[in-house]
C-alpha cells in the first residue's frame, strides 16, 4: 500500500514475504553497575552517571508482561464477520477484505488464518463478478462486561450479516450488533447465553507519553497476540473524521488488530487500536488507538440506546492562525474562527456571526477549531452552554441551548468564473492579485460577494489558496458588493497598521476565512 494510514482490520492482502531478522541490543543504565569500555582501555563505572530519582524509578519498572497478559488476555477476543459483498458500502473495511481461490497455493496459506471466501476467485474467471458474494473478515475485540458486552470497531462489522467472537480458549460464540458510530469508529456488541465473561474497564486517565502500552489482538487471524511498546504521542489528527484525537502507540499492530485493546500496566484499557500509519501495510511502529475517554462516553450510548447522539452549535470553524489573530487584533492565536453559522442553528439563534472567534466553553480555554468540536459534541442534546465570544474586536459571552447534531451534514456551494474586472486602483492601494465580477452577475454565483475570475498565481490572494470560482463575502469583517468596497476595506486595513486582511471566501464545498497578507 502507499503511505497513508490505512485501517488495521482484516485480512492480508498480499503474500507476507520473508525478512531478516535483526536483533537489536540495547543497554541500560537504570541502577545497575556496568562496565563500558572507553577510550584508551580504560572502564567507566555507568553507574556513577544514573541519577538516585531514575535508580528508584527503575526499581519499580516491570521485569516482563506476563502477570500482566495472564491477566487481561482471556477477556481479548477475535471477531469474524461475514457479509454479502452487494451490500457492502464501507471502503474502509471492504479494503482489507479478500477471496481465495480454493485450489490455489496461496488458498493452503490464507486457510491457515482463516481468510477465505465461498467460491473464491473462482467468481472472477469470467471477467464479471457473480451478483452475490459472501466475504469473510476478521478484526479484534475485548469484553468490557461479564454478561457479554464486547467493544470493537465499527469498520469491523459495518454491514456484517452474522458475526462470530472466539475467546482465549478457542470457544465460539455468536454475537449481535448493539449499535455502530461511525463518526468515532466504535462498536458495541454483545455475546448472549453466559454472566461470567473475563473482561477489562478502561482506564480513568489518559496515558503519559513515554508510559508502557501493550496490546492485545487478532493481527493477521493470529488470535492471542501480544505486543508492547510505549505511548509515542497524543492527540493525534489522522484525518479520520470531525473528532480525531487518536494516541499513537509504537506497539506493533496490524491489520486484524482493529477494535482490539491497549493495556497499561494496571491492566486497564487506555485506547481502542483503529489504524496504522505504513508504507507497506505492514507494522511500522505508527498507531493510532481512540482514547477509553472517547470510548467510554460512545460506548455507555450505545448501550443505552443503540446509538449516539451529541450536541449541536451548528457553526462551521476553522483554527485561528497568527494572521488571523493580527487581523481581528486577538492577541493569541487561539480558539476557532466562525466561517458560517448555519442557518437556524443554536449559535445563529444566539447573535454568533461569521467572523466571531469562540475562545472558551463554560469558561474552558478553547484551543482551536477540533477542540471545540470535541467539547460540543461530548455534550448532551438540550444542554446550556456558555460561550466567549470575540465579536468585532471586543469580548463577549454567549448563552445558548444546544440542539442535536443532524445525521448528515450538507454544504454544498456552487463554483464559476466569468469575466475579469479589476478596474483602476488608486495608488498606494494593496492589491491581492485577483479579478473580481459580481456574484450577480456570474451564472450560479448567488447574489452576494463578489466571484474571483482571475488569479495571479505570484499574487497574495493565490499563496493562501484563493481559487478561480471561489465567492468573497466579506474583506476585514465588512460585506462587499463591488471592487470598489473591497478597495475601500485593503486601504483601511492598511492605514490600522494591519499586516493582513481576513476574507470571508466560499468555494465549492465550504465557507471559510482566509488571512492574506497587505502586498
Amino acid at each position: 500500500m502507499n503511505d497513508h494510514v490505512n485501517p488495521v482490520s482484516s485480512n492480508m492482502r498480499s503474500v507476507l514475504r520473508p525478512r531478516r531478522l535483526a536483533l537489536l541490543g540495547t543497554v541500560a543504565a537504570l541502577g545497575v553497575a556496568m562496565l563500558a569500555s572507553a577510550p584508551g582501555g580504560s572502564f567507566i563505572n555507568a553507574a556513577a552517571f544514573t541519577s538516585p530519582a531514575l535508580a528508584a524509578e527503575a526499581s519499580q519498572a516491570p521485569v516482563g508482561f506476563a502477570d500482566l497478559v495472564a491477566k487481561v488476555k482471556p477477556a481479548v477476543i477475535s471477531v469474524r464477520v461475514k457479509i454479502d459483498q452487494d451490500n457492502d458500502k464501507n471502503a474502509m473495511f471492504q479494503q482489507n477484505r479478500m477471496e481465495s481461490d480454493e485450489d490455489s497455493p496461496f488458498d493452503q496459506f490464507s486457510k491457515q488464518f482463516g481468510f477465505r471466501g465461498p467460491n473464491g476467485m473462482q467468481q472472477f474467471r469470467n471477467g464479471m463478478p457473480q451478483r452475490h458474494r459472501q466475504v469473510t473478515g476478521e478484526g479484534s475485540g475485548f469484553f468490557i462486561s461479564a454478561d457479554g458486552y464486547a467493544v470493537t470497531n465499527n469498520h469491523v462489522v459495518d454491514h456484517a450479516e452474522s458475526v462470530q467472537v472466539t475467546m482465549d480458549d478457542g470457544t465460539v460464540y455468536t454475537a449481535k450488533v448493539v449499535g455502530t458510530d461511525p463518526k468515532t469508529d466504535l462498536a458495541l456488541i454483545k455475546v448472549e447465553g453466559k454472566k461470567d465473561f473475563p473482561f477489562v474497564k478502561f482506564a480513568d486517565a489518559r496515558p503519559r507519553i513515554g508510559d508502557w502500552v501493550v496490546a492485545v489482538g487478532n493481527p493477521f487471524g493470529l488470535g492471542g497476540t501480544v505486543t508492547a511498546g510505549i505511548v509515542s504521542a497524543s492527540g493525534r489528527d489522522i484525518g479520520a473524521g470531525p473528532y480525531d484525537d487518536y494516541i499513537q502507540i509504537d506497539a506493533p499492530i496490524n491489520k486484524g488488530n482493529s477494535g482490539g485493546p491497549a493495556f497499561d500496566m494496571n491492566g486497564n484499557v487506555i485506547g481502542v487500536n483503529t489504524a496504522i500509519f505504513s508504507p507497506s501495510g505492514g507494522s511500522v511502529g505508527i498507531g493510532f488507538d481512540i482514547p477509553a475517554q472517547t470510548a467510554k462516553l460512545v460506548v455507555a450510548q450505545l448501550k443505552d440506546k443503540g446509538s449516539v447522539t451529541r450536541g449541536w452549535l451548528g457553526v462551521q470553524v476553522q483554527p485561528v492562525n497568527a494572521d488571523i489573530a493580527d487581523s481581528l487584533g486577538l492577541k493569541d492565536a487561539k480558539g476557532a474562527i466562525v466561517d458560517n453559522p448555519q442557518d437556524g442553528s443554536p449559535a445563529a439563534k444566539a447573535g454568533i456571526e461569521a467572523g466571531d472567534v469562540i475562545t472558551a466553553v463554560n469558561g474552558t480555554a478553547i484551543k482551536d477549531s477540533r477542540e471545540l468540536a470535541r467539547t460540543i459534541s461530548a455534550m448532551a442534546p438540550g444542554s446550556s452552554v456558555k460561550l466567549d465570544v470575540w465579536h468585532k474586536g471586543a469580548a463577549k459571552t454567549v448563552t445558548l441551548t444546544l440542539g442535536e447534531l443532524p445525521n448528515e451534514r450538507q454544504a454544498k456551494n456552487d463554483k464559476s468564473g466569468g469575466k475579469a474586472d479589476e478596474g483602476q486602483a488608486q495608488p498606494g492601494t494593496p492589491r491581492l492579485g485577483l479579478g473580481l465580477a459580481p456574484a450577480g452577475e456570474v451564472q450560479g454565483a448567488g447574489q452576494k460577494g463578489l466571484v474571483v475570475t482571475q488569479v495571479d498565481p505570484e499574487g497574495p490572494a493565490a499563496q493562501r489558496g484563493i481559487q478561480t470560482g471561489d465567492v468573497i463575502l466579506n474583506v476585514g469583517g465588512k460585506a462587499v458588493a463591488s471592487v470598489a468596497d473591497v478597495r475601500s476595506e485593503l486601504m483601511q486595513a492598511k492605514s490600522a497598521g494591519k499586516r493582513s486582511v481576513l476574507l470571508q471566501v466560499k468555494s465549492s464545498d465550504a465557507t471559510k476565512f482566509v488571512a492574506v497578507p497587505l502586498a
